[in-house]
């Protein structure tokens, strides 16, 4: 039997300043049949969008109006999520249901959990669910799922293209280019073959797994922590090193790929003192959280030369204020936090998100890889890959984002 009627408020960026699309560069996306472990693909029993198009925007709806109203619940769509004023502030109040996503977090802090006693449920449409309070989730007996899977590999090739535009220096040579010039030596000054570097990820799980799988080909020295080792073959398989401790891999590494989730203990683990252990002229890719590195020490390195550049496509808050210093540092690529939310993987936690809220709706149980927190504790891949606590302290800042008109 379905739920009684629910008022869901989604949290979504905003649409295109260009314009919502009216046609798309490609027809159609590749139809995938599983994830690489096997795991199956989201399976809703129907979605009102076609796979390609634009879904994570306000105007995209994540393709769920129709489907919610039409069972009679309340759908509200926003991408005003910060500040007192905010819509969210003013709808979280009775809602039961809300969702988000990583790259436009709605963060859900203690006192926005604490003043919504309806909140029954709450999706991250995408992957880490780390701009909600889990402890509050856990003491409230809310529900936190996300859409395990949907969107590794996207991630996974994301960091990829970072690390060779860092060390290849290609952000540079563009721009030289579309200045106008042929500064061939300018160009090159900083660039360098990833060929036999010793590149190292922090955690191997869905994410940082894909990363080494696809850097094997390009002969370099892989090494890995994570508190989860892999199994011996595939240690061997892709000639793998582990280190019992961040601290030891850093030492040897010419690059490191963050791929860790955030929560307490994750939190800032990569300040000065960590960034000091690492060789100089070292690469950092952070595709992960923006508050796994302290904002400070990582623009302090690029500016002393400690790293040799740092490419991250998640900060923090999101979004971050103008004055944030990782807009301005020197040797940086960084990217808005779009490497989850391809057309492709928007298709995929679209689906995901849908089929998590006709399992909720229909009172059947959601699928235990989607799960972060349920029944008052941390439950299937929140309890792998979280620790209780929250890592949200600090989101208010992203009320001083302005818009760039």
């Amino acid at each position: 039997m379905s739920r009684e009627k629910l008022k869901v408020v989604c949290v979504l960026y905003d649409d295109p300043v260009e314009g919502y699309p009216k046609t798309y560069a490609r027809d159609s996306i590749p139809k995938l049949e599983k994830y690489p472990d096997g795991q199956t693909m989201p399976s809703p029993e129907n979605i009102d969008f076609t796979p390609g198009q634009l879904l994570g925007s306000v105007s995209g709806e994540l393709g769920l109006r129709k489907f919610l109203e039409e069972r009679g619940h309340t759908f509200i769509v926003t991408s005003s999520k910060d500040g007192d004023n905010s819509v969210l502030d003013k709808e979280i109040i009775d809602a039961d249901v809300v969702i988000s996503q990583p790259f436009f977090p709605a963060y859900l802090t203690a006192d926005r959990v604490a003043k919504s006693p309806k909140l029954k449920l709450a999706i991250t449409a995408g992957i880490g669910s780390d701009h909600v309070d889990l402890q509050s989730a856990i003491d409230r007996k809310i529900t936190v799922a996300e859409v395990t899977f949907c969107n590794s590999i996207s991630v996974s090739e994301h960091v990829v293209m970072m690390i060779l535009s860092l060390v290849r220096n290609y952000i540079p040579m563009y721009n030289w280019v579309v200045k106008g010039g042929w500064n061939i030596a300018d160009c090159i000054s900083r660039s360098y073959d990833l060929e036999g570097m010793q590149v190292g990820s922090v955690a191997s799980g869905r994410i940082g797994l894909a990363v080494l799988r696809r850097l094997h080909p390009f002969d370099v020295t892989l090494h890995y922590f994570d508190r989860h080792r892999l199994p011996n073959s595939v240690e061997k398989e892709l000639n793998l090193t582990f280190h019992d401790s961040v601290e030891s891999m850093v030492r040897v590494c010419d690059v490191v790929t963050i791929n860790c989730p955030l929560h307490p203990e994750t939190e800032h683990l990569f300040d000065e003192k960590m960034i000091g252990l690492m060789k100089r002229g070292s690469y950092i890719v952070n595709t992960a959280r923006g508050k796994i590195c302290d904002k400070d020490a990582i623009a302090n390195a690029l500016e002393t030369g400690q790293l040799a550049g740092y490419a991250g496509d998640v900060w923090f808050p999101q979004p971050p204020p103008q004055d944030h210093p990782w807009r301005s540092m020197p040797n940086h690529a960084m990217t808005p936090h779009t490497s989850g939310t391809s057309l492709s993987a928007q298709a995929r936690y679209a689906a995901g998100v849908r089929e998590i809220l006709e399992c909720y709706l229909d009172n059947k149980p959601i699928r235990d890889e989607y799960l972060i927190v349920d029944g008052g504790a941390l439950a299937g891949t929140g309890k792998h890959s979280y620790s209780e606590g929250s890592a949200t302290s600090g989101s208010e800042e992203a009320a001083k984002f302005k818009k760039i008109n």
